[in-house]
């Protein structure tokens, strides 16, 4: 025992968890327990930590000392370390009597005793060990599951992520939008409010033109007035120079009338021209041009006040003559009494007048400052939109900083979407490497109108337990039930999009470097056909091969950015009355009339679980479209009849093949997979379809193929040591399916028809069997075991 655990470390290293933790035999005390950081062990790097506890509390046990218990604990809270152990182990008998045979059992038995006391130690230390290793594996369990729950989470923050990256960016493109508008409305009225400046400015010096003429106005007004008054005595003394004062008076008064019709067009001219600016800014042409016609106006005016400045003139120069002639003319004063009364009732017009002219141009001075009010009010507009724009401006700033950050956290979404893919694929492969046996589908097709009523009710019913929701299917027979569970059961209701969804994974283990194989069984009319191919010229009934093809084409160009290069080839056959006949076949006058091809395929297996189809026609594609122009070609090449089931039945077995090679140029990975899409000829009773001549053979054949289908698989569900693959073409060529490392994949049709419950139940039967079959487990076909030698003969 000594030189046993002499070797053997006594408990395990430990740095990371500091605390103390209490075994079940050794509960917290005064003293710590196995498991703190500080126990005896070897630490990785060779140094042994100290120990910090002793047999008995460091005291030595004498000849008839007992170990303490402790809540039931036959070692207590007794610990030992490695220099205990090792001391105890290398402990020499004391012997003071050699002959002393008494002494020398006493010392055996006590040191037996700490031997078990230790031995016992150990024990408990390893019960609570394995504790221990059953509460990590729980642990380790819950966080295997949260992470399928966090994956789960990811997915979905991910999609909103992408829906708020989306709005985001639409918001950025509207407010690009916006802050462009608002530029060219700050442009614009940057614009109005120049022209309006410069219009302030014109009218300005118009009115400060316009009061210097008045003010030299007032003053030839009041010079006039003073001639007056001198030229009243002479204007009494001459009658006749009176009467062309008159004439002169009345040119005046024209001129008057003349020149305030001339005001009054201008006040009416600048009310518009106020209107105008205040009601359209866009108007500022009109409103120049008004300006300018009211400047010529001016000009005008100025030019006829010239004109009255040279009468004035010339007016001084007759009263210095008249002057001369006033001394002799001033007895004639009271004779001209009465005109000099009348030109003064016409001197207080003229006066009404001037006061006239003084309130227009006070109106014209209010016109101003309602102009000064409004340019303020345009000048707080254009405050108000720089301050909008600058806001604008702000707000860009800050959702360009949240589309960066966003952008970063895509790139990262982005990288962490390529980890959970590739971790996805190897979960994915990993649950149906463990699964180990053929997966089965059960598919109902819904009622057609040439089907029957059942009298007894519904023949198929759908469980809603939790257990087998989706995954269960009730059959009913003569008053009994019988019950079936499936990987998966898809109700009448279930689109052909509802179907691929659920097989994706299974088509994306084909690009991953695995073997696939899907094929559809049942009986003759249970929709096997529409299930693989789907409905001709409908895209939404598209079936499963050519669904399959999109996703291997689509996945195949999105995982060209991490580096992956795929070459694809195609091959098509049908197994027809047990021969072979290759589909895509160039030179098919060979047939004989009964349908047999002239030339022979042989089925050959090799070593690494691969089948070779001689002579086979097998074709390099590089789309979808192609494959699809090969499968409508095969379609027409394939063997139909009609029988008293089905207008349009499958009298082979078809079988599509797509073999993929794909290296990785970053990490120079290679993998090979081989998708193989299967559809079953259906199975029938001579008695229903009626079959007689060519017809009769054909189901004989079937029948025979399926049958040895059936006893392969009875034999599979058995264990049994012989597998009878050769009893059929059939069986022989999906050898490697049924009992090799393939991920395979059964679809049972079944039909709702009546009459055909009893071959809908035989169906379900012989599915429940492939269920409960056990293959060999998947292997990833990379590196070393890819590409045969001769790869363009390989099958699957």
């Amino acid at each position: 025992m000594a030189s046993e655990n002499q070797n053997k470390r006594p408990f395990p290293h430990n740095n990371n968890n500091p605390t103390t933790r209490a075994s079940p035999t050794c509960p917290s005390s005064t003293k710590k327990c196995i498991g703190d950081e500080k126990m005896v062990g070897t630490a990785n790097n060779g140094r042994f930590r100290q120990a910090f506890s002793v047999v008995n509390g460091g005291q030595d046990l004498g000849p008839n000392s007992a170990p303490a218990s402790n809540a039931g604990s036959e070692c207590g809270g007794i610990e030992f370390t490695r220099e205990d152990v090792e001391a105890l182990l290398n402990e020499k008998p004391k012997r003071k009597d050699r002959f002393n045979l008494k002494e020398r059992c006493d010392n055996m038995v006590e040191y037996i005793k700490r031997l078990k006391l230790c031995v016992k130690w150990f024990q408990e230390l390893e019960g609570s060990y394995l504790l221990e290793q059953e509460k990590l594996q729980n642990t380790l369990d819950s966080a295997e599951q949260k992470c399928n729950e966090i994956e789960v989470l990811m997915k979905n923050k991910e999609e909103e992520l992408n829906s708020i990256i989306m709005e985001l960016r639409r918001n950025y493109t509207s407010l690009q939008e916006k802050f462009t508008k608002e530029e060219s409305d700050k442009l614009a009225a940057m614009d109005c409010l120049a022209r309006e400046k410069e219009a302030r400015l014109n009218i300005e010096r118009s009115q400060a033109s316009l009061s210097e003429e008045l003010a030299r106005a007032q003053r030839d007004l009041l010079s006039a007035n003073q001639k007056i008054s001198s030229l009243n005595d002479m204007y009494k003394r001459l009658q006749e120079y009176n009467t062309s004062l008159q004439q002169y008076n009345g040119k005046l008064h024209t001129d008057l009338s003349t020149v305030e019709d001339e005001l009054k067009r201008i006040e009416k001219d600048k009310a518009t021209m106020v209107e105008n600016l205040s009601m359209l800014r866009g108007q500022l042409t009109m409103s120049r041009a008004s300006q300018d016609e009211a400047i010529k106006q001016k000009d005008a005016l100025v030019n006829e006040a010239a004109c009255l400045r040279a009468e004035l003139y010339q007016v001084r120069d007759d009263r210095d003559r008249l002057q001369s002639q006033a001394q002799a003319l001033t007895t004639d004063m009271v004779k001209y009494k009465e005109s000099s009364e009348k030109y003064s009732a016409e001197l207080d017009i003229l006066t009404t007048r001037t006061s006239e002219l003084e309130a227009t141009c006070s109106s014209q001075n209010n016109q101003l400052k309602r102009l000064h009010t409004q340019l303020a009010t345009a000048e707080e507009k254009l405050q108000l939109s720089d301050s909008s724009a600058l806001e604008t401006r702000t707000e860009y700033e800050g959702q360009k900083k949240l589309i960066n950050e966003l952008q970063t956290r895509l790139a990262d979404a982005e990288f962490k979407l390529v980890e959970g893919e590739m971790l996805r694929k190897k979960l994915h492969n990993t649950i149906l490497e463990l699964k180990g046996n053929i997966r089965v589908f059960c598919r109902v097709r819904p009622l057609l109108p040439d089907d029957g009523i059942s009298t007894e009710g519904k023949i198929f019913t759908y469980p809603t337990s939790t257990e087998i929701l989706g995954r269960g299917i009730d059959v009913g027979q003569n008053g009994q039930k019988h019950s079936f569970t499936f990987d998966q059961v898809f109700m009448p209701d279930a689109t052909q999009d509802d179907v691929f969804v659920e097989i994706s994974q299974l088509v994306q283990s084909a690009l991953d470097g695995y073997k696939v194989c899907i094929f559809a069984y049942g009986q003759t009319g249970s929709g096997k056909t529409y299930t693989m191919m789907g409905r001709p010229g409908n895209p939404e009934q598209k079936g499963l091969i050519p669904r399959s093809l999109e996703q291997i084409f689509q996945t195949r160009q999105a995982l060209k950015a991490q580096g992956w290069r795929y070459e694809m080839q195609v091959s098509m056959l049908e197994i027809y009355n047990e021969t072979i006949r290759d589909l895509l076949s160039t030179n098919r006058s060979s047939s004989t009339d009964n349908g047999v091809a002239g030339k022979q395929y042989a089925i050959k297996h090799d070593g690494n679980g691969n089948t070779h189809v001689s002579d086979l026609t097998i074709l390099d594609v590089r789309s979808a479209k192609e494959v699809s122009f090969l499968l409508d070609q095969a379609e027409q090449s394939r063997s139909v009849g009609k029988t008293q089931m089905n207008e349009q039945s499958s009298r082979s077995h078809f079988v599509f093949t797509l073999r993929i090679f794909g290296i990785n140029e970053s990490t120079e990975q290679q993998v090979q997979g081989v998708l193989n899409l299967i559809d079953l000829a259906g199975s029938e009773r001579l008695s229903k379809s009626g079959s007689t001549g060519d017809r009769l053979k054909e189901t004989q054949a079937i029948n025979k193929s399926l049958s040895s289908l059936s006893d392969v698989i009875f034999a599979l569900a058995k264990k049994e040591d012989h597998i009878p693959f050769r009893n059929s073409k059939l069986t022989y060529l999906l050898q490697p399916c049924l009992g090799g490392d393939s991920k395979t994949l059964m679809f049972v049709n079944i039909s709702p028809d009546p009459s055909s419950v009893g071959e809908s139940l035989c169906s379900l039967r012989f599915a429940a069997r492939v269920n409960a079959c056990e293959i060999g487990i998947p292997r990833r076909q990379t590196n070393n075991n890819v590409r045969p030698s001769d790869s363009r003969l390989s099958y699957g």
